[in-house]
């Protein structure tokens, strides 16, 4: 078994938070606090996991509100409906796949010896 090195694990650790800031800063949303020492907490999970649901659903009612209008013949536009629809279903099948992974991890921590 391989002794873990301090200064390997600081640098992995820092490479991830320069990541993170970049991605951050990429979507906008600048610097978010916790890190950086001047007490800032980031939003709880709970608000974020809720607020991407939301997204979601936001997105689903979009495209059946778009496919039902062209069904009653309000519009003639069928590629703006077949983007609609492939968003909600892009934004669903994520949403999936998140959900799978948090049970994964929740299954892999429970499992753990203590």
């Amino acid at each position: 078994m391989s002794t873990i090195d301090p200064s390997r694990l600081l640098q992995m650790r820092s490479s991830i938070l320069n990541q993170n800031q970049a991605l951050q800063r990429a979507a906008g949303r600048g610097a978010v606090g916790g890190i950086d020492g001047a007490g800032e907490t980031n939003p709880d999970f709970g608000s974020a996991i809720s607020a991407a649901l939301q997204l979601v659903n936001a997105q689903q009612t979009k495209a059946s509100e778009i496919t039902e209008a062209y069904e009653r013949g309000d519009t003639h536009d069928i590629v703006s409906v077949m983007i609609e629809r492939q968003k909600a279903s892009l934004g669903f099948e994520t949403t999936l796949q998140v959900r799978n992974k948090l049970l994964s991890a929740y299954r892999d921590i429970m499992n753990m010896p203590v």
